[in-house]
């Protein structure tokens, strides 16, 4: 079996257009959770959430381009397109890679668009609403963007979506199948309908995203796109590429339990089948990138998981959520936060869980509150817990090199 290492990173999220800004607002701390501007807030009672920001479509895709895209697919493309640049001269031969992608709910966007043309409007839909909907179009968009003509899918699991790819990804790359993989997710959610059904479960907050504080209140919405390049360490060493981090073992399991009451047990097998995958023991893990929605349930229940997994040593480990930050960008979500902990492991620091602001009895461990620390990050996980108990996690091992200091 092939070594799976990282040598390309891209991002679009509610902290940054790309890669630099994202690094920049996660060491710093910022907040990309405001005010929503993308779509009509009269008649919502949440109106708040994590866009995307300073967006303008146009800079990046011709016309003809853009009437076959959804909000959801350009964020691919572009996150896609920046990870590709990052990993530089990756193309030996375009059929040998793969091109696997997350995604929750597709393209939304237009799907609301022609429900409303239909019901409320001339009764006529734009004649490409089913490829802009279909839940495969990111991906299908990013292969002809780029070029690549390897074998090519989605994967769909509600706010696992992201890591599922990842891991079927590295485990074409670690067999030999592929020699390279453009992985990771993308969505874009905020429209009127999904945002009212979003409140009637009446778990978004209110005002902003407090993962693992007594006074949390739910979950923030975001969107984006979080892309990562995996290559076979012999094929990166071949060409020379820089290598970001190595990507050691991915778990997956289900709760076969309920459809929203996440299960302490399904999140640990998961957890543990990662570590095995890896051969790493818990004591070898130093962070964990949680999934820390800020719901009640959710983050007790993850604090418990990871208790049961590492024991004692959960005491030791600095755990954060960045959705404080970028909010909960569904099938987009472990994309993007993979991205946070392969920055966090080249640059030597831990992101914060912003909005911390009392202790939960149920949540006692060290959630690195506030601001970011300085620490060098051996192993890391991080973790995806999604609706209907499916559950994904990813652990990657930081690369020996020698970068510039985080200077926190």
């Amino acid at each position: 079996m092939k070594r799976v290492v990282v040598t390309g990173l891209g991002c679009l999220c509610a902290l940054g257009n790309n890669v630099p800004q994202y690094l920049e607002s996660l060491i710093a701390g910022r907040s990309g959770i405001g005010p929503l501007a993308t779509l009509p807030t009269d008649g919502l009672r949440i109106k708040i959430g994590a866009e995307v920001k300073q967006y303008d479509p146009t800079a990046f895709f011709d016309a003809p381009h853009l009437e076959l895209l959804d909000r959801n697919a350009q964020f691919a493309v572009l996150a896609a397109r920046e990870a590709v640049a990052d990993a530089e001269e990756l193309f030996s031969s375009t059929f040998e890679g793969a091109v696997i992608l997350g995604a929750s709910i597709g393209g939304k966007i237009s799907d609301d668009m022609a429900s409303d043309r239909l019901y409320c409007g001339d009764g006529r839909v734009h004649p490409h609403t089913i490829v802009r909907v279909m839940a495969s179009a990111a991906v299908s968009h990013i292969t002809m963007d780029l070029g690549i003509t390897g074998p090519a899918f989605s994967v769909t699991s509600a706010c696992s979506s992201s890591n599922h790819a990842i891991g079927e990804a590295m485990r074409l790359v670690r067999a030999g199948v592929v020699p390279w993989a453009v992985t990771g997710g993308t969505d874009a959610c905020f429209t009127y309908g999904l945002h009212k059904a979003w409140e009637a479960m009446r778990i978004l907050a209110p005002d902003t995203c407090r993962p693992f504080s007594a006074d949390r209140r739910g979950l923030v919405l975001g969107e984006g796109a979080g892309v990562v390049v995996l290559e076979s360490l012999e094929h990166a060493q071949a060409r020379g590429a820089s290598i970001y981090a190595e990507v050691i073992g991915y778990g997956a399991s289900s709760d076969a339990g309920h459809i929203t009451h996440p299960s302490v047990t399904g999140a640990a097998q998961a957890m543990r089948m990662a570590l095995r995958d890896g051969g790493i023991a818990p004591e070898d893990v130093d962070y964990i990138n949680a999934h820390g929605t800020g719901t009640p349930t959710n983050d007790v229940t993850e604090t418990r998981a990871i208790k049961e997994v590492f024991g004692e040593h959960a005491n030791r480990l600095a755990i954060s959520s960045t959705k404080s930050m970028h909010g909960h960008a569904l099938g987009a979500a472990g994309g993007i936060e993979l991205v946070a902990t392969i920055l966090a492991l080249y640059h030597d620091f831990l992101p914060p869980t912003m909005n911390y602001t009392a202790l939960d009895p149920g949540c006692d461990l060290d959630y690195v509150p506030n601001k970011a620390r300085e620490q060098q990050i051996n192993v890391a996980l991080s973790n995806s817990f999604a609706f209907g108990g499916l559950n994904a996690v990813l652990a990657v091992r930081r690369w020996p090199h020698a970068p510039p200091r985080s200077n926190l």
